[in-house]
């Protein structure tokens, strides 16, 4: 009950504005130091040798890699050519400029995956023109905060590395059970907005069509500007799926490919490598400093019987596969509202993972199940950092409200998705 105790204190600490890395390090000793007899300061004796273990991860080097690869094509203005290709080729159809937004989304997803910069980008260029052409600012703001996140399920997403290390699972596995996922995820997106222009044009009139843009020019273009992400994603994860590379070597050619199709399109500088090198290391500092806090946590924690008393609560007073698994999901999605996917990556999900493989759960399947959920705690308010992004991004352009309640729709399309994954596993097994 104390290791409860210390979660509840840490979600306490995390509320009040303590940034987590320093919440989960300091509960970890104040709960040492406030019970020596039961733990003591002695049980971070261990720590250095997990720090240490931390430190020789090869798979976590791929997470600066993929941060920097994102950043690099953050300032190629691929995405931009993108956007404004996508945004003429879908213009025209009813909905279609919140269509492109989702495709986009994905394709951004697929070749950087970082959902601050895709929100941030979609929401500079796509949100003007959305409301230019009487969209639903509701519409508008949850079309580009759901895409934006797309990232965190597609591959190569820097969730799937973080699971894959914490639940000791191949990451090459993940990043093939959750290529279909995620196209699920952007169909139904893409079907949402069809039948949500059909029945309301109102809410996603279609664009006029531009006389002096016949529409051959138009999708010669928009081809023109998916062919060097596309070459990207093959490069990256094909690499993975064909057996040549680890994630982690396929992350070092993701690096070398997106810095050569900056120097294709004219946007290489050095002021680009300096801008994305310094980024990765705050980022990446941030994650690993994260990690290092939750392991002093789960020290103690663990230290305390806190592992324990869980894994009995699950085995011997729920003890049925299913409960397990609907009230992990349950869990996981209320916390989602109030902490990141990095503290439940590093907390939770460590605790739950013998207790999977005590009830026979497929560990990839439960992998994917978890990272679906994790999506969306980058759109649930009030702490959804994807929401924070486009308001920062937008201004006045659109409310917080608008945002808030946008966003809803998306939010009950990602658990519809995660239930038809939980209803049918073999969808993750698709791509072998």
């Amino acid at each position: 009950m104390i290791g409860m105790l210390m979660f509840l204190t840490a979600l306490v600490f995390l509320l009040i504005g303590i940034p987590v890395a320093f919440a989960f390090g300091g509960v970890a000793m104040l709960f040492a130091v406030l019970f020596p007899w039961d733990v003591g300061l002695q049980v971070f004796e261990l720590l250095p040798m997990r720090v240490y273990g931390i430190m020789q991860n090869f798979t976590l080097m791929a997470v600066p890699l993929f941060i920097f690869m994102g950043l690099v094509l953050e300032k190629s203005k691929m995405a931009e050519a993108l956007l404004e290709s996508m945004g003429r080729l879908f213009g025209p159809v009813r909905g279609g400029l919140a269509i492109s937004t989702v495709l986009v989304g994905a394709i951004l997803a697929a070749s950087t995956g970082i959902v601050g910069a895709s929100v941030v980008m979609m929401g500079l260029i796509t949100l003007p023109i959305m409301l230019k052409h009487r969209y639903s600012p509701k519409l508008a703001s949850g079309t580009i905060v759901a895409s934006g996140t797309l990232g965190q399920l597609i591959p190569p997403s820097v969730v799937l590395i973080v699971l894959g290390d914490v639940m000791y699972i191949s990451v090459g596995d993940l990043f093939r059970a959750a290529v279909v996922p995620g196209l699920l995820l952007t169909g139904l997106y893409v079907l949402y907005i069809l039948i949500l222009a059909w029945l309301r044009p109102d809410v996603a009139p279609a664009m006029p069509k531009d006389p002096d843009m016949p529409y051959r020019r138009v999708l010669k273009e928009a081809v023109v500007a998916v062919i060097p992400p596309l070459l990207l994603m093959v490069a990256v994860l094909g690499s993975i799926f064909a057996g040549i590379a680890s994630p982690t070597e396929s992350a070092a050619v993701g690096v070398a490919g997106a810095v050569v199709l900056t120097l294709l399109k004219g946007t290489f500088s050095l002021a680009t490598i300096r801008y994305a090198a310094i980024e990765t290391v705050k980022l990446s500092a941030m994650i690993f400093m994260i990690l290092i806090g939750a392991t002093a946590f789960s020290l103690v924690f663990n230290a305390f019987d806190g592992g324990d008393f869980v894994h009995h609560f699950f085995t011997q007073e729920l003890g049925s596969k299913w409960t397990f698994i609907w009230v992990t999901m349950a869990v996981i999605f209320v916390l989602g509202f109030f902490v990141d996917f990095i503290e439940i990556s590093f907390i939770v999900v460590p605790i739950l993972v013998p207790i999977a493989a005590s009830f026979g759960i497929d560990p990839v399947w439960f992998a994917v199940l978890i990272a679906m959920n994790l999506q969306a705690s980058f759109l649930t308010p009030p702490f959804g950092f994807a929401l924070f992004y486009l308001k920062g991004t937008a201004g006045d352009k659109v409310s917080t409200g608008d945002i808030y309640k946008g966003v809803v729709p998306f939010i009950l399309l990602q658990l519809l998705a995660l239930g038809i994954v939980m209803a049918w596993p073999q969808l993750i097994h698709l791509i072998g």
